[in-house]
């Protein structure tokens, strides 16, 4: 299993080198540096003590916002919401309605969040990471601080940090921070699927977090090999737009875009999983394969089944693996999270199921490459084009960037 492990690095390195832009111009130091980084990082955050205690602190803070949430929803939609049901359940999760239960979780995290901001409670956490990131991988100060943010943040809101600076930053600077968007998920949905997972991983919270953290030195370096940096890096200092007037109007300014969030996840779920049904009602009109009807999951499983192997999951699991990570390229991650926590116990192992948690934990997919065009070039109209330009290779970064994720972490539970 180690041998797969590194396959896959190798495999995935040598992947965006064969894609890259100016594959003269890659040099191997920063490739050894990001892949050394991911390694030592989670290394620390998933073998060292201390840190598996912050795991379950962690995870016990999840239980803590579920409840909160709970209670402001059982307060506004009664028994739908999690209150006190005025008739007996037929079975354990009959009542669990997604839209009312977990989803209102997004304005808990997106108010807290704007309010932690407003504290300059995560801004300083944020330039500790970029200052790290500029000691280590030599990227530039405000190349840095975008692609720290997106380790609390999404991809449209870290490059609002460093809007001054878009327009002077380099072609490679610009790819790096559109494929570390690409390649980690903001905090307001951290939450919800550490939420959604919590019953089937354990620390799945601390996983969650971790996985973000190793997909930002793994994003800057198949960043810098499919596009290498050839100019001057570009300085820069944290900005913060839209100062809030106070905690109240933070809170309030939070609630109001998390509103906004939790009614495009509602629609983009919907639209999606009814697409898929469609999909599987289509290709039903085949005959059956290896005694089991043609389904996209079945396809997308057989396409990615080899990136799952070479990650670390057993080859028997692969096809379902692989299944997962299709459905997380094509449609989103939340939905393959879903999926993931539906499967029958046994279908993967637990060492396969904390793999796939890592790979799969980005936004790189079609949907969120429309919603980055849409707010990165507005922030930078100039550059538009190149946005635009770069779109398509930024998804394929950020999948390759969370794969060499999922293969770290195969690496260091390999003995598991």
């Amino acid at each position: 299993m180690a041998f797969q492990g590194l396959a896959g690095l190798v495999t995935f390195t040598l992947l965006a080198w064969l894609i890259s832009e100016d594959r003269r111009q890659v040099r191997v130091r920063p490739i050894v540096i990001g892949i050394g980084t991911q390694l030592i990082i989670g290394l620390i955050l998933l073998k060292v003590v201390v840190f598996r205690k912050l795991f379950l602190a962690l995870n016990q803070g999840v239980m803590a916002l579920e409840a909160a949430t709970t209670a402001g929803t059982s307060f506004v939609f009664g028994y739908l919401g999690g209150g006190t049901l005025p008739f007996s359940e037929t079975h354990p999760g009959a009542t669990f309605i997604l839209a009312f239960r977990a989803l209102p979780l997004v304005l808990i995290i997106s108010a807290l969040s704007a309010l932690l901001f407003y504290w300059r409670i995560l801004p300083a956490i944020v330039s500790g990471f970029s200052w790290c990131l500029r000691k280590t991988m030599r990227l530039g100060g405000a190349e840095g601080l975008g692609v720290s943010a997106n380790v609390f943040v999404g991809m449209v809101e870290s490059p609002l940090f460093i809007r001054p600076y878009l327009a002077q930053m380099t072609h490679s600077e610009l790819f790096t921070l559109m494929t570390a968007g690409m390649a980690t998920i903001a905090g307001t949905v951290m939450v919800l699927y550490a939420s959604v997972l919590g019953t089937v991983i354990p620390d799945i919270m601390g996983h969650i977090l971790t996985a973000s953290v190793i997909s930002v030195p793994a994003a800057v370096t198949v960043a810098k090999v499919m596009v290498p940096e050839t100019d001057t890096p570009t300085g820069g200092t944290l900005v913060i737009e839209r100062p809030d007037a106070g905690s109240m109007d933070a809170i309030t300014r939070g609630t109001l875009q998390g509103v906004e969030l939790l009614i495009n996840i509602i629609a983009m779920l919907v639209v999606l999983v009814a697409l898929v049904y469609l999909v599987n009602a289509l290709l039903a009109i085949f005959p059956d394969v290896a005694g089991k009807p043609i389904t996209l999951q079945r396809m997308l499983g057989g396409l990615m089944a080899p990136l799952v192997w070479l990650m670390g999951v057993p080859w028997q699991e692969a096809p379902v693996a692989g299944g997962l990570m299709g459905m997380k390229t094509v449609l989103n991650e939340f939905i393959a999270y879903l999926e993931l926590s539906r499967l029958s116990p046994g279908t993967l192992s637990d060492r396969s199921m904390l793999i796939m948690t890592y790979a799969m934990c980005g936004f790189a997919n079609p949907g969120s490459l429309g919603i980055m065009i849409g707010g990165v070039g507005t922030m930078a109209p100039e550059r538009r084009s190149e946005i635009v330009a770069l779109g398509v290779r930024s998804v394929v970064a950020g999948t390759l960037a969370t794969c060499m994720t999922g293969t770290v972490v195969g690496l260091l539970t390999f003995s598991q």
